[in-house]
């Protein structure tokens, strides 16, 4: 696909994927604009603009046909095949990443987690033991590695970094509330969980807003 598609949009996708997976399960198979938009709290105009980015998959008088909308945003997500993880930082954060196995079932797979403290190296987060840090570079070049999740200290955080560019690592998932640039080459997504609590703070004290 040669069309640059928005952020914007890019982001909408996994709720589309969301909702679509919960009418899929209530065995629902065609849904129109309208419906869907009702559900979602989108406009069915911005629904049809955001996939248009896409192809056409409505119809007209029928509206989607709900798995194979599904699908569709399945493989425009890339989530028609599997990606190896490894965590870095085996605290609060990194253990609950490892334990929500929904991420699983989307086919994200954590295949190794690493520390540097003592006291945990060696213990068991699920089935996973928890390695020492350096054995990052080893563990990289034995195993596919697609994504590293990053769940350290801010003040590790760039020298984790530097390691796991120079690993061959190409996509990250910043938990360490900290921007990381991206690198040639590599994907660098930077969560900072306390974002859309003051997001939802600002909705709470102005209604001067537009809800997508």
């Amino acid at each position: 696909m040669d069309k640059k598609v928005s952020l914007a949009v890019i982001k909408r996708l996994p709720r589309y994927y969301r909702f679509l997976g919960d009418l899929l399960d209530d065995g629902i198979t065609r849904i129109s604009s309208k419906d869907l938009s009702e559900k979602m709290n989108v406009t069915a105009s911005q629904i049809r603009q955001d996939l248009n980015n896409f192809g056409c998959f409505g119809q007209q008088g029928y509206g989607y046909n709900v798995e194979i909308l599904f699908n569709e945003i399945k493989e425009i997500l890339g989530l028609n095949k599997t990606y190896n993880l490894v965590i870095i930082g085996a605290g609060k954060i990194g253990q609950a990443l490892l334990n929500y196995v929904k991420f699983e079932k989307r086919g994200f797979n954590f295949i190794g987690i690493f520390d540097i403290n003592k006291d945990i190296i060696g213990t068991k987060i699920r089935d996973l033991e928890v390695k020492d840090i350096k054995d990052l570079e080893k563990f990289t070049k034995q195993n596919n590695v697609d994504i590293a999740v990053l769940a350290v200290p801010v003040a590790n955080a760039k020298d984790v970094y530097k390691d796991i560019v120079s690993y061959g690592i190409k996509g990250v998932w910043n938990f360490s509330n900290t921007e990381l640039k991206k690198e040639e080459g590599v994907i660098v997504e930077n969560v900072h969980l306390t974002d859309s609590l003051m997001t939802l703070a600002y909705k709470f004290n102005s209604y001067d807003f537009i809800e997508e």
